[in-house]
């Protein structure tokens, strides 16, 4: 079974941040169990980034995961850039206007 390499932009990375130093103030538990399903959720990418959604209708490789989390989730846009590599741009929480 062919396996991507999945990469965070740094981009994508500060949104981590954001969204868990959000969480942080509210309730560690609640942070660190949202940070392992995003993790969990991720692994999907390595084996079959083409099941998730388009971004847009015109570019096949960009594309959204959704990851469930609690009454909404975390939506991670990412792009497919090569036959073995996923790169991870952006992660919002659903509730959000848009990514970052």
């Amino acid at each position: 079974m062919k396996r991507y390499r999945v990469r965070f932009t740094p981009e994508a990375e500060d949104d981590l941040l954001r969204l868990y130093d959000f969480l942080l103030e509210v309730d560690p538990e609640v942070a660190e169990r949202a940070l392992e399903e995003i993790k969990g959720a991720i692994e999907v990418l390595h084996f079959s980034p083409f099941s998730c959604r388009k971004a847009v209708e015109n570019n096949p490789f960009l594309r959204e995961l959704i990851i469930p989390f609690g009454a909404a989730g975390y939506v991670a846009l990412f792009e497919i850039a090569s036959t073995n590599t996923v790169n991870i741009l952006a992660v919002r929480h659903q509730r959000e206007e848009d990514y970052h």
